[in-house]
């Protein structure tokens, strides 16, 4: 089975397939993100669903990349017969999704093998396969796949196989589209045709961008392209990655389905957007977010279906054995109905820095944010799951207060520097004094000079690096200085940073979990504002270093065997990477509610909703 790193990503804004560094692509929901996957070899075996296009021989892949800045993947062969490319990509969703891939004769005569092995439902349902003359047409329950390629194809063992040589000079397609079943087919796609018209999206679409420059420049980019990649483009949403059930320790039990939206990354996607210059797309995620949490302000959700949805009901499919053996597989996710109270702060946080960048209002914002922001006044006092989503008792979490904190001084200061907005400023600043001294009385632990989990307890929480971001305290304030001591003696391991002591949870879950990349970003910030920015630097760049082949992150690292752990690639590993190199760019920090330039200064507040 391949690791987690081997794999690069394909999209076309709707959904998105994952590709061995063997040529196969062995993880596919059609036709979205959330949908049954189609290709779930990823959580199981090849028996499942995948599709190889390799040379016969088999064997890794010599050297791979994306094509300049796009997300167009050139996989490259050199074997004793002669040097062979595949290049594999998705179109920009038009009437149906498509994969394309075209094999490329570079010099010698290769043989090339095609193994096609469609299961729908995760695996569990083989499909009625028809050959035509000029398609291969697989039928189960409401989805249908064409396969087409002037390669010869045939049914062998439940698969289709094509066998050929490739020389120098040729150029063998492949396209595979989905439709409906009970819909006429959609128009037959040009391989050659739309690889050019991909490759000028991408192109076109980070040209959009700013032009970042320094030393980071590639890295943020191919950064961006993987977080444009995992949008939804029907409705903006960006969903947390593409995957479900890669685990967070090999045969542990923490895996988790992630291909939704989650409150909390709002923030930081406006940030990484808006300072990179695609507004469009910064504008895109509010008005997901607006529509996700307009309704009763006590109904508030972490997490929503990439329409919106609130109801993503957690099951188990027990058919399928687990990423090297790591069960259970699940889809939806139970943690949609925690209370985790951070999340009306992260929320009404995520919408003051779209307001501060200028982004086109609403004219409904405003009485939401009133709506959320009295809920929360009568709701920050309460134990909560926490943002690591905890499955064992509520407890009051420091970080669920400090982003109460967050949401009532946004809103103090949305009224006091806006005039237009109109609601009780003086309450609402009373009411951040108030949890503000309740967060220094009981979730700071004075004989160790440094904030906890959460009160009352000694344990140390990553969350806790936020405290200087999101201007709680200063950056260099002491109680500040000694949380980070703290994290870095009791929750880093091999330099990179821990959720939380795991050991000491209470969610019944069996198995630990890796090193956190969010986390470590964090601490990369927290270093860089407390004026260690050699230290930040010098981790930032380790960090660079645990990406695979093609600029990818998945959730977490395991240091001892030296590899990518979780979902993959992780839109909250690929989101702070972003915000990090700005700011070391820059040379200097900013607020969380506060966008930055391009050249790593604050963005100027402007006035909306």
């Amino acid at each position: 089975m391949a690791r987690i790193e081997d794999y690069a990503l394909l999209g076309d804004l709707q959904t998105a397939a994952l590709v061995s560094t063997a040529g196969s692509i062995d993880w596919l929901c059609l036709p979205r993100f959330d949908s049954p996957a189609c290709f779930a070899a990823l959580l199981d075996t090849p028996d499942a669903g995948h599709w190889s296009v390799a040379p016969a021989a088999g064997g890794t892949c010599t050297r791979r990349r994306y094509v300049e800045d796009t997300m167009v993947l050139d996989t490259e062969w050199v074997t004793p017969e002669g040097t062979v490319r595949v290049i594999d990509f998705m179109p920009p969703r038009g009437h149906a999704p498509d994969v394309v891939r075209i094999v490329e004769g570079v010099h010698g005569a290769v043989a090339m093998r095609s193994d096609l092995t469609l299961r729908f439902e995760y695996g569990r349902v083989v499909p009625w396969v028809r050959h035509h003359d000029d398609r291969v047409e697989a039928v189960a329950g409401p989805n249908r796949v064409r396969l087409r390629t002037p390669a010869p194809t045939e049914g062998r063992d439940m698969s289709t196989v094509s066998e050929f040589t490739v020389r120098a000079g040729d150029r063998v397609p492949f396209v595979l589209t989905w439709n409906p079943s009970h819909e006429p087919p959609p128009k037959v796609v040009d391989a050659e045709r739309a690889l050019t018209e991909t490759l000028r999206f991408w192109t076109d679409w980070t040209q959009r961008g700013n032009h970042i420059r320094g030393p980071y420049r590639h890295a943020i980019s191919r950064s961006l392209l993987t977080l444009k990649a995992l949008t939804y483009d029907p409705t903006g949403g960006i969903v947390a990655a593409a995957t479900t059930s890669l685990p967070e320790q090999i045969g542990g039990g923490r895996n988790w389905d992630y291909r939704y939206c989650w409150l909390r990354d709002s923030t930081y996607t406006l940030q990484a957007l808006i300072a990179a210059g695609y507004l469009t797309e910064a504008k895109a995620w509010r008005e997901w977010l607006l529509r996700a949490v307009a309704g009763e302000p006590a109904d508030l959700k972490i997490m929503y279906a990439l329409d919106g949805t609130r109801y993503v009901p957690e099951s188990e499919l027990p058919w399928l054995a687990g990423y090297e053996g790591s069960r259970p597989v699940r889809t939806g996710n139970a943690a949609s109905d925690q209370l985790q109270l951070d999340v009306w702060g992260e929320t009404l946080d995520g919408l003051a820095l779209a307001r501060n960048a200028g982004l086109a209002s609403r004219d409904d914002a405003w009485d939401l944010q009133v709506a959320l922001m009295n809920h929360l006044e009568g709701a920050w006092d309460q134990p909560d799951n926490g943002l690591w989503e905890m499955r064992g008792a509520r407890r009051h979490f420091t970080h669920s207060k400090v982003l109460a904190w967050v949401g009532a001084n946004r809103m103090a200061e949305a009224v006091r520097t806006h005039p237009e907005l109109d609601g009780p400023a003086d309450r609402w600043a009373a009411l951040a004094d108030t949890i503000h001294a309740d967060v220094l009385a009981h979730g700071f632990d004075a004989e160790r000079n440094t904030f906890t989990q959460s009160y009352g307890a000694p344990g140390l929480d990553a969350a806790l690096l936020m405290i200087p971001r999101v201007g709680f305290l200063p950056p260099q304030d002491p109680r500040v200085l000694g949380t980070i001591t703290a994290i870095q003696n009791g929750l880093t391991e091999d330099g990179l940073v821990k959720r939380y002591d795991t050991t000491d949870s209470d969610d019944g879950l069996s198995g630990g979990e890796g090193l956190f990349l969010a986390c470590s970003f964090w601490l990369v910030d927290a270093l860089h504002l407390a004026g260690r920015t050699p230290e930040a630097t010098a981790l930032f760049e380790r960090l660079l270093s645990l990406r695979n082949d093609v600029g990818l992150l998945s959730e977490e690292w395991d240091p001892e065997a030296g590899r990518l752990l979780g979902n993959t690639p992780q839109a909250f590993s690929h989101f702070p990477l972003v915000t990090s190199a700005l700011q070391l760019h820059a040379g200097r920090g900013h607020h969380s509610s506060q966008a930055i330039a391009v050249d790593g200064t604050e963005g100027t507040p402007t006035t909306g909703p």
